[in-house]
């Protein structure tokens, strides 16, 4: 994947893989030179290296729905590349690569070339920068209000 194919699907709701721990949906929120940020119901925004994206689905009839907000001022998903991300998001709460044997969360404490730090409890973890797929921060997006609740306010 790259960020020529990303910028087109911004704004768009795309699987990302498969199925699997690291699959989700979402909207396509912003695309940068090495990763690109989705939206997502479950998790708020998940940043993606484009090089550990195996495959993208778009539903051409529009059948993935995403019922979410997109926020309007988020200051993390415009930064010029990953570790970028990764330095702004220095003292916060994170997850490392959402979902399988390799998920990792607590706070992301220091960002070097080749890997980062996360303290949780009492432990200091250390991932290598290479086997970083995915990092999402923050809370989760506020969901669209139903059209039935609309409807009946």
């Amino acid at each position: 994947m790259n960020r020529e194919l990303m910028l087109s699907l911004l704004n768009k709701v795309v699987r990302v893989d498969c199925g699997g721990p690291e699959s989700r949906v979402g909207k396509v929120f912003s695309a940068q030179s090495d990763y690109f940020a989705l939206l997502t119901e479950e998790d708020g925004i998940v940043f993606y290296k484009y090089q550990h994206i195996k495959r993208i689905t778009q539903d051409s009839r529009n059948g993935m729905k995403l019922n979410v907000e997109v926020p309007e001022d988020y200051p993390f998903a415009s930064f010029m590349d990953f570790r970028s991300v990764l330095n702004e998001l220095r003292h916060k709460w994170v997850k490392i690569n959402r979902g399988g044997p390799e998920s990792v969360e607590g706070i992301l404490e220091e960002v070097f070339d080749d890997f980062i730090t996360i303290v949780k409890n009492e432990e200091v973890i250390r991932v290598a920068m290479l086997h970083i797929r995915n990092v999402s921060y923050g809370p989760k997006p506020e969901k669209k209000p139903e059209k039935q609740d609309e409807e009946n306010n």
